[in-house]
């Protein structure tokens, strides 16, 4: 089953980020805004309170605050981020997330490529 994303990977094109944010008054909103290529671009909305508790991820990640405010604890050290922050994440760092706040965040995963097949 395919994938829906906000950009067609074939085509060139423009997203405005804010007008494609989906915010729920009681969750979290994702939408994948591209999925090609060993990477992976998704937008999030948090609602006020929310969080997602600690994990990891094998990919690389790049998290890039669009408005509001997040707290990211990231191997036990807890960062304050605001509207035009980046946080990067190397492969595998234990991370937690808490919305004290509304907040967007877009998030970039840089997977690995696969092993060539021998």
């Amino acid at each position: 089953m395919a994938t829906t994303t906000l950009f067609d990977p074939a085509q060139a094109g423009v997203l405005a980020l804010a007008g494609a944010t989906q915010f729920s008054e009681a969750g979290i909103v994702s939408r994948t805004v591209l999925d090609q290529d060993g990477v992976r671009v998704t937008l999030f909305a948090f609602a006020a309170g929310q969080q997602l508790t600690e994990h990891a991820t094998p990919a690389r990640a790049l998290i890039q605050v669009l408005g509001g405010t997040a707290e990211f604890t990231v191997a036990g050290v807890r960062h304050t981020l605001h509207a035009g922050d980046l946080l990067h994440l190397p492969p595998g760092a234990p991370h937690a997330v808490q919305a004290p706040e509304a907040f967007s965040m877009l998030l970039t995963l840089v997977r690995r490529p696969a092993a060539p097949a021998r």
